[in-house]
């Protein structure tokens, strides 16, 4: 007994040594956390107490061994120094609903590692690092909680790096210049970059395709990406004008940095990745919230017909107003734009940021008459608030300016920021104007003011000269869609700014990764006949614009011509009246990224789907399989083509309207002009023929 009771204690202290030595062996070791497929695996390890990660896909490594962390101001750092103290692995499976969507069901699943970190001695910070691994792609983020150093926090740069497996082919376009995010795509290799905004999207191989972007992006800068030389790319955040990147107290928390993976471009497209890491739905009543078509005085200003500053020419007039809100209402659009307005939009409105009123129109564009007018038909109008920038001047007229859309039974707004370059106002604590970038944190937080306030008011918001989508739908729903991108209006101007014939053949894989694009499609006169842009022409036919009401995604959509061009072409414009905007599935059939693209979309609560095909300036004949289709079940596609001599330089208008009976057997064959496009509604036939319309009714 005297034996026994002498020896446990040498027992347990052996055990106890061994385990105070094993342990921060054990802990250095690297730390894996996969998808749910297998395919993905994420690493996790310290190297001289710095964090770095690195991913592998089917084995084949994508990105090496990468640092991550922060540095804070008077010498903090959050990248180096660490030992790890704890880590714990969870599953997520479940699906969720939207309210509004490429699909009403999302599927989360994901596998998540949750570190740690924390540096040694009393004075050492705390880090945690959190990762998410899905099919689709894998993710991470920081989390700092709070402590003496993080109590007010000042982030100087951040040292995630992407340490790329090879020097990829890329599609992107420059950040930090003057037009914002408004450019067209370059194809170049990943060591040719310079600074380029996200979503970026590279090409490893024929298999694998990869886009690196953010998501949950709340009170924090944009991430753009920095060429570091070769073929790794490192986080660069849009900087203050006094070139601190974050402010901020604590705890700290950043935005999600997000590396989807796919076979191919259209596994990219269809990825739910971004939405999955953004949270649940912050409203509580969303039955206000209604995707839907719009047409409006828009297009005009642009072909120069019309002006938005006051005078002879001025478009947001009450009659011109009142001819938009009777063809929305003969055509079953349920809303009317109007630019120009408000007071504020004469001389050079671009440097007028400070003059906008929100509430006060012009003499001759009877608000209060014309909301009521419109809901009387059945119709609403939709808002419009362009600050060229100046951003205090909106804030302090935000709440009425919302307050008035709500009274008017105003549901939408569209925003805009035209201003260029470093110079969007703010006043500093004592009144003196600084220039900020579009993209930092100064306008992240411009923007979910707006958002908290649209809310506050029932009003959706349709924003351009945005910063970019990171998934926040999810928990705002009411923010519907964006621009963010070179949009149609590019092509009213003159060549040298017009967009190429393969600019939207790129989009669906770079920018609408993001997520909806306001795109504003519905040219029909091609040639620009009208106004004083003639000799000007849109990089596309005609069946393309109907095309791009499937292949560019917005739950709020615009018919951007004049009414008189639809009267033009009536069988054309069908389309534009049938093609729904919500919708129960989508599916991106084919894609060569900058030469075409194919989607398929299911109408949401109904029976009906959609098909559109767009391609560069090359003629193309692709072959599209029809099993999305119900099975058992026939359908009558109404198809509107290219005709056989259409070409988008010569005769870009030509085209043809065509009925047959297809199932989900059938594979059609789709014919594409030179820049042109196709696209298909499929409807159910019913037991009992259905009477077929003249396609002019």
């Amino acid at each position: 007994m005297i034996l026994m009771s002498n020896t446990r204690p040498r027992h347990w202290l052996l055990l106890a040594w061994l385990l105070a030595t094993t342990a921060p062996l054990l802990a250095a070791q690297p730390l894996v956390v996969s998808s749910p497929n297998g395919a993905l695996r994420a690493t996790f390890e310290l190297r001289d107490g710095a964090p770095h990660y690195s991913l592998t896909n089917n084995g084949r490594e994508l990105i090496h061994a990468s640092p991550m962390g922060f540095e804070l101001a008077d010498g903090v750092s959050l990248a180096r120094g660490f030992e790890i103290v704890d880590h714990a692995t969870s599953e997520a499976n479940e699906t969720w609903t939207q309210p509004w969507g490429q699909r009403r069901e999302v599927r989360d699943h994901h596998h998540e590692l949750r570190l740690r970190l924390k540096q040694p001695g009393p004075e050492g910070l705390s880090l945690s690092i959190v990762f998410r691994a899905f099919d689709d792609g894998v993710a991470f983020r920081y989390e700092a909680p709070l402590q003496p150093a993080i109590d007010e926090f000042v982030i100087t740069e951040e040292k995630t790096r992407f340490e790329l497996a090879g020097d990829w082919s890329a599609w992107w376009v420059p950040a930090l210049e003057d037009n914002r995010y408004e450019y067209v795509y370059e194809n170049t290799p990943v060591s040719e970059l310079e600074t380029v905004h996200t979503p970026l999207t590279c090409k490893a191989d024929d298999n694998t395709y990869v886009a690196f972007h953010e998501a949950a992006l709340v009170d924090f800068s944009s991430m753009t990406l920095q060429n570091d030389g070769g073929h790794t790319l490192r986080a660069k955040l849009v900087p203050w004008s006094d070139g601190v990147k974050v402010r901020g107290k604590g705890p700290l928390r950043s935005p999600w940095r997000t590396i989807q993976v796919a076979s191919s471009p259209a596994g990219l497209a269809d990825s739910n990745l971004i939405l999955n890491l953004n949270e649940p739905c912050a409203l509580d009543d969303t039955s206000w919230i209604r995707p839907g078509k719009y047409v409006g005085v828009w297009w005009e200003m642009h072909l120069d017909t019309a002006t938005w500053g006051s005078g002879e020419r001025h478009g947001a007039t009450t009659e011109n107003t009142r001819r938009y809100i009777d063809f929305a209402a003969e055509n079953g659009f349920d809303g009317v734009l109007v630019e120009g307005w408000n007071k504020g939009w004469d001389d050079n409105w671009m440097e007028n940021g400070d003059r906008f009123s929100f509430t006060e129109p012009y003499p001759d564009f009877d608000l209060e008459g014309l909301a009521r007018y419109a809901r009387e038909r059945g119709v609403t109008l939709v808002g419009h608030h362009e600050t060229a920038g100046g951003i205090p001047n909106y804030e302090r007229q935000l709440e009425d300016a919302f307050a008035l859309y709500e009274r008017l039974g105003v549901k939408a707004v569209k925003t805009g920021y035209v201003d260029f370059g470093s110079n969007v106002e703010r006043r500093d604590e004592s009144g003196a104007e600084q220039g900020e970038w579009h993209h930092g944190q100064y306008m992240v937080r411009h923007h979910q003011r707006v958002a908290e306030v649209a809310a506050k008011h029932h009003v959706m918001v349709v924003a351009h000269e945005p910063i970019k989508d990171t998934g926040l739908r999810r928990t705002w729903p009411h923010l519907m869609s964006r621009e963010g991108a070179r949009g149609q209006e590019y092509n009213a101007w003159s060549g040298e700014y017009r967009n190429p014939p393969s600019h939207v053949t790129v989009l669906p894989f770079t920018r609408m990764l993001s997520g909806p694009m306001d795109y504003t499609p519905g040219v029909f006169d091609i040639k620009l006949t009208s106004g004083n842009r003639t000799g000007e022409q849109i990089p596309g036919t005609l069946a393309k614009e109907l095309a791009l009401y499937v292949v560019i995604y917005s739950p709020l959509q615009m018919a951007c011509d004049l009414p008189e061009n639809y009267a033009s072409h009536p069988d054309a414009f069908r389309f534009i009246r049938e093609v729904a905007v919500d919708w129960e599935q989508s599916h991106t059939l084919q894609g060569v990224i900058g030469d075409y693209a194919v989607v398929a979309r299911k109408e949401r609560g109904g029976d009906e789907w959609f098909l559109g095909a767009v391609t560069d300036e090359q003629a193309r004949e692709l072959q599209a399989e029809l099993s999305f289709l119900e099975a058992d079940r026939a359908y009558e596609a109404h198809i509107y083509r290219d005709a056989d001599d259409a070409d988008w330089r010569d005769n870009p208008t030509a085209y043809t309207v065509e009925r047959r009976r297809v199932d989900a057997g059938t594979t059609l064959t789709l014919r594409l002009a030179p820049g042109g496009g196709q696209a298909i509604r499929f409807a159910p036939l019913d037991p009992q023929p259905r009477t077929v319309l003249n396609p002019a009714d």
